[in-house]
């Protein structure tokens, strides 16, 4: 297999359809500072990234990666992103990579030629797509080596979850929007978010919640503890540009105070 993929590779398969990337932010709320804007797929006709998925083949998911990896670094730093401070939060396909130190090449290319530093590019996988265990941590600890961060996405929605812990501890964990929906009516939800938060701390690793889309998720979720926070409550993805994000109220706001972000690695 790896053959295959590395001479379809060299041999110049291309992914030909236009795109683009909009940008959404994951806030700090205690240090009221934008941590991370993620990169999300999107057409240059505006077409969203399902659409434009559906062009990929098994040819050229290699390439599309790729292209997406470059789309992102690019676009980044004509918006000066770096410059906010905050990171450049990337999604990657592991089965699109063939050999972690081979396929990463043009990453750090491309972000040598932008300026882009690669301490701020963050790599996010979602545990939904199934992999292999031991590539994946090769790739992850092959980008750790090279200065990246890593980040689970979707975490608990998929097939890896705590056993993917035990073996490998990212930067970051995104729980998965279908435990936040809701939470502020789910004592269920309630109880596992507010258990994960002292694990995943232990590990040293940072907890964001996505798909936050009311104010009252939003108060559930700030008083667990939560200071990381993603989702069309604060800001909708910008198409080619970074979004203001709004900021919500709470009551308890303000009343201590905010812990420096660090990470542990």
């Amino acid at each position: 297999m790896t053959g295959k993929n590395c001479k379809a590779c060299k041999n110049g398969a291309t992914f030909d359809i236009p795109i683009t990337m909009a940008f959404q932010p994951m806030l700090a709320i205690g240090a009221q500072k934008v941590f991370a804007y993620e990169a999300l797929l999107r057409g240059k006709d505006g077409a969203g990234p399902r659409q434009v998925f559906s062009h990929v083949t098994a040819e050229t998911l290699h390439a599309f990666d790729q292209t997406c990896r470059t789309t992102s670094i690019e676009l980044a730093t004509e918006l000066n992103l770096a410059d906010s401070g905050a990171l450049l939060s990337m999604n990657f396909l592991p089965n699109a990579v063939y050999d972690p130190k081979a396929c990463i090449q043009l990453t750090l290319e491309t972000a040598r030629k932008t300026g882009f530093p690669v301490d701020r590019i963050m790599f996010e996988f979602t545990e939904t797509e199934r992999v292999d265990t031991q590539k994946l941590l090769e790739i992850l600890a092959t980008y750790r080596r090279l200065g990246f961060k890593t980040a689970i996405d979707d975490f608990g929605a998929g097939y890896s979850g705590l056993k993917l812990l035990t073996l490998f501890q990212p930067d970051v964990v995104k729980l998965d929007a279908g435990l936040i929906r809701g939470i502020d009516s789910s004592r269920a939800k309630q109880a596992i978010v507010r258990n994960s938060i002292p694990m995943l701390e232990e590990m040293g690793i940072l907890i964001v919640c996505e798909g936050i889309e009311t104010q009252e998720e939003y108060d559930t979720l700030y008083d667990l503890g939560v200071d990381l926070m993603q989702g069309y409550l604060f800001a909708k993805p910008g198409f080619e540009t970074l979004p203001t994000p709004h900021w919500p109220s709470h009551s308890k706001q303000g009343s201590e105070q905010s812990v420096p972000i660090r990470f542990s690695r």
